[in-house]
């Protein structure tokens, strides 16, 4: 389906681009968003007539964008959630919670300017695009943590995961006996197979 751009989307054009796109793509994002007017000859005047207008506005919108741009370029956003040993989220992180967070801290946003390939489903540190504007987007920082703690560890550059994993394993190793004989890791151990019943011992 060939429609008209009517303000620029990455990897496709311009505005009053005329560009081909699948019919599904035009009909659930690029016309009910009113990004595109379907390239009919009677809209190709329609927007010709109102080219200036159209460019206008979208030159304030750009203007404002890049203003709003400058209170959440390089932001941190930190949010708290439960998350396994290994740093697997119970749950996830998706746009929705960037922009809550987003919000909170004083940002105009929308969820729908939050660029996320895919949901966040583990700990750590991640760069996350928002697009105020088609010509307007910054990086923002997101620190999943456990804990304010971890947070502020993450930051700093640890592996808070990994830190956890390593401590875990340190932890079976605390109550071996190195004089203990091999097989034996305490008063519970069966006795070896040669030996007679320890039903007496103490």
């Amino acid at each position: 389906m060939d429609v008209i751009l009517l303000e620029r989307v990455e990897k496709l054009g311009n505005i009053g681009d005329v560009v081909s796109v699948k019919p599904g793509f035009a009909r659930n994002f690029l016309l009910p968003r009113q990004k595109a007017l379907r390239a009919s000859e009677a809209n190709k005047k329609r927007f010709e007539n109102n080219r200036a207008q159209i460019e206008a506005d979208n030159a304030g919108r750009r203007d404002v964008a890049a203003v709003d741009a400058k209170d959440i370029e390089g932001k941190t956003v930190t949010l708290i959630r439960q998350a396994s040993n290994t740093g697997q989220l119970y749950g996830s992180v998706a746009t929705r919670d960037l922009a809550d967070a987003l919000i909170a801290d004083g940002a105009k946003v929308t969820r729908n300017q939050i660029v996320l390939d895919k949901p966040i489903k583990a700990l750590g540190l991640y760069d996350v695009k928002v697009a105020l504007h088609p010509e307007v987007s910054v990086t923002i920082k997101v620190n999943v943590a456990r804990s304010p703690e971890e947070a502020e560890l993450q930051a700093k550059g640890v592996n808070v995961s990994a830190d956890m994993f390593e401590r875990d394993g340190a932890g079976f190793t605390e109550d071996f006996d190195p004089n203990a004989e091999p097989g034996l890791q305490g008063d519970n151990a069966p006795a070896p197979a040669a030996e007679a019943p320890a039903d007496d011992e103490a």
